[in-house]
């Protein structure tokens, strides 16, 4: 048995759909996970997902901001939305999957940027996500009775030396700050989960999920973070086959600042 699972940071589902239907024509995920929909729930892009063979699709959305859904082709259930921080945003949405005999608890988040300034008490922002990330350390991997968990999203922090195109240029910038850095490497090690993505790619590789707007060439530059990342529980980890990061989608027509991750798993 194997199943798919993608992250893809989309920055505005109903913009972007046409590039969403080509990646799932051409790589079949079983579930797609999205972030930065951009979307009220009433205006969620339902039907092309649908014509494509994701039937089960659970959203948390609101107007020009956030926003977070789960696109599957295998049924979804006990969905639940956590409104970290308390202060309504749409930044997280889980639900449990049946993948053969094994029931899997599926976390979808969009942990906020935190604004331009690494300091708080100037820029709030930067309050509002390190209070979030501290949060998510209460989060375990092992909190589902009787199902494995899977957690992926633009978590919007590099947390490895390797996770940037220069660890000593962006250590006082947001995303790869020593609090970030630190925080987010606790709320993994708190909650017992395994970093997929570093599994078989050793901490001396640099991983890239991102490239900024700004860059005038961003392939030649090739300036990225790893800001996308897909965790698991610690059971998973011998099931995983391999990652696929789509580079080339950073590429496309009206692209996103984020592409496509997808685990593969061997059951």
């Amino acid at each position: 048995m194997t199943f798919s699972i993608t992250t893809w940071n989309i920055n505005s589902v109903r913009l972007r759909m046409p590039i969403v239907e080509q990646f799932l024509v051409r790589y079949k995920p079983d579930v797609l996970c999205l972030q930065e929909t951009k979307c009220p729930n009433g205006e969620f892009p339902l039907k092309p997902l649908r014509a494509l063979g994701y039937e089960h699709i659970i959203i948390h959305g609101q107007k020009g901001y956030h926003g977070v859904a789960i696109a599957s082709k295998l049924p979804l259930t006990e969905d639940h939305r956590q409104d970290y921080c308390k202060v309504g945003d749409a930044r997280h949405i889980s639900a449990l999957v049946q993948v053969g005999s094994r029931r899997i608890r599926l976390h979808n988040f969009y942990v906020p940027a935190g604004g331009d300034e690494p300091d708080r008490s100037i820029n709030p922002k930067f309050g509002h996500k390190l209070d979030f990330v501290e949060e998510m350390k209460v989060l375990s991997a092992d909190a589902t009775p009787g199902a494995s968990s899977i957690l992926v999203g633009d978590l919007n922090i590099a947390p490895l030396e390797n996770d940037v195109w220069s660890h000593k240029q962006l250590l006082k910038i947001v995303s790869h700050t020593p609090v970030e850095t630190e925080g987010l490497l606790e709320v993994m090690e708190r909650g017992n989960w395994l970093d997929l993505m570093r599994l078989n790619v050793p901490e001396t590789e640099k991983i890239y999920t991102w490239w900024s707007y700004r860059a005038k060439d961003w392939e030649a530059a090739n300036r990225g973070r790893r800001l996308d990342h897909i965790w698991s529980s610690q059971d998973l980890g011998s099931s995983l086959d391999r990652i696929e990061i789509l580079k080339e989608a950073r590429g496309w027509n009206r692209p996103s600042d984020h592409v496509p991750v997808t685990a593969h798993f061997k059951f």
